[in-house]
């Protein structure tokens, strides 16, 4: 027998030449943010974080806010006006809806963006050696 249980969804997004001001600014980004968190329908855990650093082309805002099923995870690269962002949570969201807020809030010219169905590996029951002890239940 196979058991394979999907945990959450996991959505990757791709932006290059995002509004120069918008990906230079921590309150356009807290906005952002906000509006992001609101239209998925999930709940903040605490203030998002935004902080400037990195040198060269490396530099830029990076955004960490984490949610109450995961986190929303960004990075905005200054010299070529990219964004890359990640959202994960095991409560189900729309990644079109991910996919309109970045363009509404960033503009980018071009966006792309991939779906992964987080889960753990499939096992075969049969197979998996037992980590239960005494306790063990067995699924057939």
């Amino acid at each position: 027998m196979l058991l394979q249980m999907r945990w959450g969804l996991h959505v990757v997004v791709n932006a290059t030449r995002c509004c120069p001001k918008s990906i230079r600014s921590a309150a356009a980004i807290s906005a952002f943010t906000q509006d992001l968190v609101k239209k998925i329908d999930m709940v903040a855990y605490g203030k998002p974080q935004i902080v400037h650093f990195g040198t060269g082309n490396k530099a830029g805002y990076t955004l960490v806010q984490l949610i109450e099923t995961s986190n929303i995870v960004a990075h905005f690269v200054e010299e070529y006006d990219d964004m890359y962002l990640d959202v994960f949570s095991c409560k189900p969201f729309s990644p079109e809806t991910v996919e309109t807020i970045v363009n509404n809030h960033f503009r980018p010219l071009a966006l792309s963006y991939q779906v992964l169905e987080r889960g753990p590996p499939v096992i075969s029951l049969s197979d998996a050696p037992s980590q239960h002890g005494a306790d063990e239940h067995v699924l057939r």
